[in-house]
């Protein structure tokens, strides 16, 4: 009985990750076309959403550091943190991109083709690393501990690209701002 029930629970998880996977990415390209009329750029919000990769990229590696350490019950808080903060950078992102028109990438020469290859980098890992965060924490929470550290050694580095290139796209365009 108990087998199956985890069954049950594993096929309800997976069809959620699924469908976040998918809706996210899509609704995000879909919201990127959309400018909502009569409010004012939120200039303000690329400085805030690059500190907060910034930030997630120093939690995801004082998480890495304790959970090393066995520090356990840290490490679950840490990472329940930057699953928030990513979320939060997210919805800036987007109201940012919903207010403002892209700002052009003003840089020539190889510098140029080193912001793209960063900012491409980012965005295809960016829209892959939504199932691999979600997968790695049902694991975690249904204390498949061995299955959970089988994709977090993959996921970890990832996600920690994606928050360090965040700030690196950031400080590389916002002279051009």
């Amino acid at each position: 009985m108990k087998a199956n029930s985890t069954s049950n629970q594993n096929l309800k998880y997976n069809k959620l990750i699924t469908l976040v996977s998918v809706v996210v990415p899509v609704l995000v390209a879909v919201l990127f076309s959309v400018r909502i009329p009569n409010v004012a750029p939120l200039d303000f919000l690329p400085p805030i959403y690059a500190t907060i990769n910034g930030l997630t990229a120093v939690i995801l590696i004082i998480a890495y550091v304790a959970i090393r350490n066995k520090k356990i019950k840290l490490h679950e808080t840490l990472m329940k943190i930057a699953i928030g903060l990513s979320l939060v950078f997210l919805a800036m992102y987007v109201a940012y991109h919903m207010t403002s028109d892209s700002t052009p990438y003003g840089g020539q020469g190889m510098i140029r083709y080193f912001y793209f290859f960063i900012l491409i980098s980012h965005i295809v890992l960016s829209i892959g690393i939504i199932p691999m965060v979600l997968v790695t924490y049902v694991r975690a929470i249904s204390k498949r501990f061995a299955d959970h550290k089988k994709i977090a050694v993959i996921t970890f580095p990832i996600w920690l690209y994606i928050a360090i290139t965040g700030v690196i796209v950031y400080l590389m365009i916002s002279p051009y701002y």
